[in-house]
């Protein structure tokens, strides 16, 4: 017997059936050089994957919405509650010390889970902030079990502390069980938004059982610090034109092809990636910072006079493999200068380089970025497949119809045919990542 629901109304509320207990993660906060401090993090799965339902009747079941439960957004969001999870056997989200795991297909007990999406929290109830700029982020990762056509996933979004409680108050939720997500590729298959419903409008995936896309999208400014798998990654800043989580529809999505530099977001953003960029043995199995093996991940925001205060100018990476520290890979590319950190010379540089829409310019570049970074960012780690294009723009050759030896398209050496999300989760199912001795402190601090 299903145990009783929480005592709340008229909102987006929790139910009891499975208890919500967050995994904890141990991260550390460095003052300088050598100076750390142990923070007692947990982490929390995002609200999409959560089961939701009221009194055990499912208010989304596969990739649809109860008719009679959700006729409209207010209505389903008061009607609705999102569950507890049970991270490691439904969800394959396992934690121990500073290292989390996250597994790609879960056989549960009611369901077979695909991938999934996680915040560091501060407390049980507010995700952890991060202002980023004149820091630096270091993590280690372990890519090895990522074929062609997975990313496991490091990146920052501009998310509210709470999930967005404060704000909406039909949200009662908040981040305790995920609620606020947003990015700037604006995503249409978040089931609430602003904690209504995002029940207009709404089609089912043709490709995917367990998504669809409703008429609202959920964006906001997003740092991509890491999207890998164990053929190639890539660093990108997005910037959107309007700050935190704004919930968008039509043209301010830039959903169409026609429109998609008509939104408010740089949904292409401003890449590096060593491959691309025109060193294809940097980065791989076996290459100079071999992804078979564990690796450490350093990411610095760095501003005009070294201060907080400062206007944010480059973006470098550093790697630490094997008790080496290994810079970034050179870019080798004719028309771009021969550098190796995100700058905005480079992206202006890149974009002419490669034909590519600077839309990363027009939105306001690194300044812009830099802005937002100031009000704090939240910490996401994923884990997932392509629906869309099959990883291939980060994997592979994208565009697949670019003329031969066209500048940019080759962005890492899995094959096209490859990422075909039936293929991955029937062939890799056993796939995961593991993220692990997350840092965040002064430049030079973490390594």
């Amino acid at each position: 017997m299903l145990a009783s629901l929480l005592p709340l109304s008229n909102s987006l509320g929790t139910a009891s059936n499975q208890a919500e207990t967050h995994p904890k993660l141990t991260w550390t906060q460095y003052t300088g050089k050598g100076a750390g401090q142990t923070v007692n993090g947990e982490i929390v799965l995002d609200s999409n994957w959560r089961w939701t339902h009221k009194d055990g009747t499912n208010c989304y079941d596969g990739n649809t919405w109860s008719s009679s439960l959700c006729p409209d957004p207010t209505t389903c969001s008061n009607n609705c509650n999102l569950d507890g999870a049970d991270y490691p056997g439904t969800y394959g989200i396992t934690t121990s010390g500073n290292q989390l795991k996250l597994g790609f297909v879960t056989h549960g007990s009611y369901s077979t889970n695909i991938g999934s999406r996680v915040y560091l929290l501060r407390d049980s109830k507010n995700y952890q902030m991060f202002k980023l700029k004149n820091k630096e982020f270091t993590f280690t990762v372990d890519d090895s079990k990522l074929p062609c056509g997975l990313n496991g996933a490091v990146y920052f979004v501009a998310m509210d502390e709470d999930g967005g409680t404060a704000k909406h108050s039909i949200n009662k939720a908040g981040a305790q069980y995920g609620t606020g997500y947003c990015d700037a590729q604006c995503p249409h298959d978040m089931k609430f938004i602003n904690g209504e419903a995002n029940v207009l409008d709404w089609k089912p995936q043709s490709n995917d059982e367990n998504s669809g896309n409703g008429r609202w999208g959920a964006r906001c400014t997003e740092m991509d610090i890491w999207e890998a798998n164990s053929r190639a990654t890539a660093y990108t800043p997005h910037i959107c034109t309007k700050t935190g989580l704004y919930r968008c529809e039509g043209t301010e999505c830039g959903d169409s092809d026609t429109n998609r530099y008509g939104g408010v977001c740089d949904k292409d953003g401003c890449d590096f990636n060593s491959y691309r960029m025109g060193d294809k043995s940097f980065f791989g199995q076996g290459k100079t910072v071999d992804s078979s093996k564990p690796v450490t991940v350093v990411t610095q925001f760095i501003t005009d006079n070294n201060q907080d205060s400062g206007k944010l100018t480059e973006i470098r990476r550093k790697y630490v493999q094997g008790g080496k520290v290994i810079d970034n890979s050179k870019v080798n590319i004719a028309g771009i200068t021969a550098g190796n950190p995100i700058t905005d010379t480079f992206c202006d540089e890149a974009k002419k380089a490669f034909g590519d829409n600077n839309d990363f310019e027009k939105k306001g570049g690194l300044s812009a970025l830099g802005t937002q970074l100031e009000a704090g960012f939240v910490l996401v780690l994923s884990l997932w497949d392509d629906h869309s294009v099959n990883m291939l723009w980060l994997d592979s050759t994208y565009p697949t119809n670019a003329s031969p030896g066209a500048l940019g398209v080759e962005r890492g050496d899995c094959a096209i045919t490859s990422g075909v999300p039936a293929d991955v989760e029937s062939q890799s199912a056993d796939a995961s990542v593991t993220f692990s001795d997350i840092k965040f402190g002064p430049i030079d601090s973490t390594y």
